[in-house]
C-alpha cells in the first residue's frame, strides 16, 4: 500500500531547503583592504589625512613655487645681482687704474693749457712731465703722452719762430696758428682720452718714439 502525500509543512525536516542568509557588510568573504597612501578613497575623495606632500623638485598643484622659491637656474645672476663694474678690475677704456687715466688727461689738457698760457711756445711741458712721471710704469700713459708731446712740440716750434718773426707782421700768423691748433686739438685729444681712446693728432710728426 502506498503512503498518501503529505501536506506542505509536515514531514522530515531534513528535506527543507536552507534558509537564505542576509548579506553582511561585505559582499565577499575576504575583508576589504585599506587604500594605498595617496590613492583616492571611495567616490573620488582623498584618504584620511589628505594626499601626501609632493617630493623632489616637483611643484605642488596650483602652480605655486615651494616654500622658499625655486633655486636660481644656471645662467641667471645670483641673489643680489652681479657686482659693480669696479669689482672686476680697474676703470674701463684701456686704463689699468685711475692714476693712468689722470696722467693721460694731464698730457692732453695740460698741453692745450700750456699753449694758451705761454702764447704758443710751452705746450710740450705737460706731455713731457706725464711721460717722465708715469710713462715708464704704464704703456698706455706713455702712448698718450708721446702723441701729445710730438704734436705740441711741433707747434711750439712754429709759435717760437712766429715770435721771432713778429717784427714783420707775418710772424703773428704763426703764433696765432700755434695757439689755436695746439689748444683745439689738445682739448679734443683730452676728451677722447677721457673716453679711453688714443687720439691721433693731425699735422703732427713722430719726433719722439
Amino acid at each position: 500500500m502506498t503512503e498518501p502525500p503529505r501536506p506542505p509543512g509536515s514531514g522530515d525536516p531534513g528535506n527543507y531547503p536552507p534558509e537564505p542568509t542576509s548579506p553582511g557588510p561585505y559582499p565577499s568573504a575576504e575583508p576589504p583592504t585599506a587604500p594605498l597612501s595617496g590613492a583616492p578613497g571611495p567616490a573620488g575623495y582623498p584618504p584620511a589625512g589628505g594626499y601626501p606632500p609632493p617630493t623632489g623638485d616637483q611643484p605642488p598643484s596650483g602652480g605655486y613655487p615651494p616654500a622658499g622659491g625655486y633655486p636660481p637656474p644656471g645662467g641667471y645672476p645670483p641673489p643680489g645681482g652681479y657686482p659693480a663694474g669696479g669689482a672686476y678690475g680697474g676703470p674701463g677704456g684701456g686704463y689699468a687704474n685711475n692714476e693712468d687715466k689722470t696722467w693721460a688727461l694731464v698730457a692732453h689738457f695740460g698741453g692745450a693749457a700750456g699753449m694758451i698760457i705761454s702764447g704758443g711756445v710751452l705746450g710740450w711741458i705737460a706731455p713731457l712731465v706725464a711721460m717722465l712721471a708715469r710713462g715708464n710704469q704704464s704703456p698706455t700713459v706713455r702712448a698718450h703722452a708721446v702723441a701729445a708731446l710730438n704734436f705740441q712740440l711741433i707747434w711750439s716750434i712754429v709759435g717760437l719762430v712766429g715770435w721771432v718773426l713778429s717784427c714783420i707782421l707775418i710772424g703773428f700768423i704763426g703764433v696765432g696758428a700755434a695757439i689755436i691748433l695746439g689748444a683745439v686739438f689738445g682739448i679734443i685729444a683730452g676728451i677722447k682720452a677721457n673716453e679711453g681712446q688714443l687720439y691721433r693728432y693731425p699735422l703732427s710728426a713722430s719726433l719722439i718714439k
